[in-house]
């Protein structure tokens, strides 16, 4: 109660670029749930200069200092503010956000439910809302028929039979047609005008509607489990039916089922047909594939993602989405709107992390342990920049399991050798190794051959494997990386858990490594990525090590994208080379003999890669797999994509629930389970050490 207490004062709110900042005097009336302002506290008894209606309201402090926050309607309205000081603005924060907590939960207390209530929205004409005019239910028109059915008292529930379920798959599908059918009818009222799409009442319904489906669908696929489990035999005691499913938004959730059994069916894309009706995968070939580089060809894809595009458009979307997360909820099972969606797969953006092959290359070149080392450091913060397309945070597609992605870099010798400073020392030693018989036609070329290769290798929890090699400077890097993605407020944070580990094989060098994390910042206005967190780089066998340190944006001051660290020496704790700079900018390298050398990464020259042909691609290959959903994508055609996306989630969910009933094991295709990590099934240290063991042999 004294929680729920009016309270006013002095807030700056942004107005404009012109005015900026201004003081306004703002009342919490914690009665009618509103924010209003005044010009002053003297204007308080006037007419307020603004109000905001804080039921669905998201409340957030900003990342950008200690002072601001902002108030999100649900309206799509948004005031950003300013206290005095930290103490003040959380004053306010958690003051707002009781409020809103109270008024939010009080809208499904004080509305009946969908049994007695129904809104015909064929009477957009009406003067009334729904929110004004509450009415008996309408039996003209009615979005839902929904009957209550109420079991008698002390009898038990027969076991269902099979043909029961197939008569609840296909009423499920029904209801599931009328739910799309609501929520298309809500999506498409007008934005002003005395019934919108943003009415209270609207938003109730969909959500409701969304919780009730979704609830339907993890009902049903528990029987499913039941009546699986009795045709194996009953289920031992103390058994518990978990959730195998996510809990996923009902707009992005077509069917429950085969999908023959789905009523619109015949009203799809044939793409969206082929894609739900591609075979299982662990039905196709799981025997690994051997790419020929010779097949692919230079990339001439350029998807940058500088344009906000639908982002700007969906605001009150992303306004919805933030009101159902709460800080810390763990995003992994949250299937995200389509129009968030940069036009690539994650296991791509891995591969544009290898977009300077000539400094991967050259990392061999180096002479002592201290300068290899130092050359790993360089590629490791050069690799960050081209990974991102462009200034906007946008998310990946999420790889569904058994997708794998190929490509190749090629990199001509002399190139390498002016940047690198080759030298005949670092050859002579390379002469030691062996090279399988099939490998040696490569060292003639007169370029080098960088060959990557990624699998989703799991989908809970979602884990990446790759896998990338120069067999001509017999140097590999293998990782396997897990993404962790959190709710904090208005930033999303996403942490790679996991590990890789560079082998250079003429040196009998291994060199462990790990990831950052990233956030994706200020999601309601323009977002921006961030890279946060320490990262160690370790060669045991040389005893040289690197901390690497990636610093977000502190409250006050401080510059964007600073990252610094240190090349040490381990036995003599002697630091050899220091790095400064921006990850995405200018890189300064201060080495323990006083020189400088400094990196612009903004006019490194970026190598393409080299893919296959779209229609020489396997159809689990990301490009192939998600075509319809980029082209759609490009196209400007949300909806479309979203159909697309959809049709291929599903039919994940459903190999992943019929490899759950059956207890049928996942199968990977090109990396292998070692330990807590993956491991590519024919790595180069594997291939070269049995070509000199069969040299042994045979001398």
């Amino acid at each position: 109660s004294d929680h729920m207490e009016n309270i006013c004062g002095y807030l700056m709110k942004y107005t404009n670029l012109v005015t900026g900042w201004q003081y306004r005097f703002f009342v919490l009336n914690n009665d009618a749930g509103l924010l209003e302002y005044f010009v002053n506290e003297q204007s308080r008894p006037l007419k307020p200069r603004g109000t905001l209606q804080l039921a669905g309201a998201v409340i957030s402090p900003s990342d950008e200092d200690s002072h601001t926050f902002t108030v999100n309607a649900a309206s799509g309205e948004q005031y950003k503010l300013r206290a005095a000081d930290a103490k003040e603005r959380q004053h306010w924060v958690s003051r707002l956000q009781i409020c809103t907590q109270h008024h939010t939960e009080a809208i499904g207390k004080n509305n009946p439910p969908l049994k007695s209530r129904s809104f015909s929205l064929a009477s957009q004409g009406s003067a009334n809302s729904p929110g004004v005019q509450r009415r008996p239910s309408q039996n003209a028109v009615s979005f839902f028929n929904v009957g209550h059915h109420r079991l008698p008292t002390g009898k038990r529930v027969p076991i269902m039979q099979p043909d029961h379920l197939v008569d609840v798959r296909e009423m499920m599908s029904q209801a599931e047609g009328q739910q799309r059918d609501l929520i298309r009818s809500i999506e498409c009222l007008p934005v002003s005008g005395h019934l919108t799409s943003l009415d209270q009442d609207l938003l109730m319904l969909k959500a409701t509607s969304m919780a009730t489906m979704n609830c339907l669908n993890d009902c049903f696929h528990i029987l499913q489990l039941q009546h699986a489990s009795q045709q194996k035999g009953s289920l031992p005691a103390g058994t518990t039916i978990s959730w195998l499913e996510p809990k996923i938004s009902l707009a992005n959730h077509f069917k429950n089922g085969a999908a023959q059994n789905f009523p619109a069916e015949i009203n799809k894309p044939a793409s969206v047909r082929e894609e739900q009706s591609i075979a299982e995968p662990c039905q196709l070939t799981r025997e690994p594939e051997e790419i020929n580089p010779d097949e692919e060809v230079e990339d001439i894809c350029d998807d940058k993602e500088d344009d906000l595009g639908a982002v700007e458009e969906q605001r009150s979307v992303i306004l919805h989405l933030l009101s159902q997360l709460k800080l810390g909820m763990d995003l992994t099972r949250v299937v995200l709107p389509t129009f968030i969606l940069e036009k690539r797969s994650l296991l791509e953006m891995y591969a544009d992390f290898m977009s300077h092959p000539d400094l991967f290359i050259a990392i061999t070149n180096g002479t002592t342990p201290e300068e290899r080392m130092i050359h790993f450091v360089e590629y490791y913060l050069t690799s960050f920049h081209e990974g991102r397309k462009g200034a906007i945070a946008k998310k990946p597609y999420n790889p569904i399991i058994g997708e794998t992605f190929h490509c190749s870099w090629r990199m001509p010798k002399s190139h390498v050798a002016a940047d690198a400073g080759t030298n005949s020392s670092a050859h002579s030693s390379s002469e030691q190794v062996t090279l399988p018989k099939d490998m040696e036609g490569q060292a003639e070329l007169d370029y080098y051959t960088v060959k990557f290769v990624a699998e989703q290798v799991s989908h809970h929890p979602p884990v990446s494997g790759f896998y990338a090699e120069c067999v001509e400077r017999k140097m590999c890097v293998n990782a396997h990386v897990w993404t962790k993605s959190k709710f904090l407020g208005m930033s999303i944070g996403v942490t790679m858990v996991g590990e890789g580990v560079l082998h250079l094989l003429e040196h009998g060098e291994e060199y462990t490594f790990s990831l950052p994390c990233a956030y994706a910042r200020s999601i309601l206005t323009v977002p921006w990525v961030e890279l946060g967190g320490k990262v160690n780089i370790n060669c045991a066998k040389t005893g040289y090590s690197a901390s690497v340190n990636f610093h977000t944006k502190p409250f006050y001051g401080g510059k964007l994208h600073r990252v610094t660290g240190e090349v040490k020496q381990n036995m003599t704790n002697t630091v050899v080379c220091r790095v400064q700079g921006e990850w995405n900018s200018v890189l300064e390298f201060t080495y323990s003999n006083g020189e400088t050398k400094y990196v612009d990464l903004t006019k490194l020259s970026v190598t393409r890669k080299r893919v296959r042909p779209l229609e020489k691609q396997g159809p689990f290959e990301s490009r192939r797999l998600w075509q319809h959903v980029t082209e759609s994508l490009r196209d400007g055609d949300i909806d479309k994509a979203t159909e697309h996306k959809r049709a291929l989630e599903e039919r994940q969910r459903n190999e992943e629930r019929l490899r759950a009933e059956t207890e049928t094991p996942w199968c990977t295709k090109y990396f292998l389970k070692d330990g807590d990590g993956w491991v590519y099934h024919k790595p180069l240290w594997k291939t070269v050490s049995a070509a000199q063991t069969q040299q042994t042999d045979s001398n």
